[in-house]
């Protein structure tokens, strides 16, 4: 008996708008590192791992300066919560809520990632 791959492989996937969409491999994401993905919209997600195998997805957007650039980040953690640091300018996003830590009034979108 044969089983289809597509039925033992795990996907992440993101919940987009009411959807699960199959972005990654596991094996792609690496503890740390971000990856930018291409949403069916045009939009893009930036798709983390932290060290404990959580996964996180927020816009790859940088608000403040519009580049798609926040899945190259670096990651970190205050007080307890997970955040992004943008490559540009270093505002710091949290990945569970999108809140800019640096900026009350700055969100990102997030995205619920299985």
């Amino acid at each position: 008996m044969t089983i289809a791959p597509e039925l033992t492989t795990a996907l992440v996937r993101l919940d987009v708008d009411g959807e699960l969409l199959a972005v990654c491999e596991p094996s792609r994401l690496s503890a740390g590192r971000g990856v930018a993905v291409l949403l069916p919209d045009g939009r893009q997600a930036a798709v983390f791992m932290d060290r404990a195998g959580r996964v996180y997805a927020i816009d790859n957007t940088d608000p403040f300066t519009g580049a798609s650039v926040l899945s190259r980040g670096l990651l970190g953690s205050a007080e307890g919560r997970p955040f992004v640091a943008s490559p540009l300018l270093k505002q710091r996003f949290d990945l569970e809520t999108g809140r800019c830590l640096d900026d009350d009034g700055v969100t990102v979108t997030t995205y619920t990632a299985q």
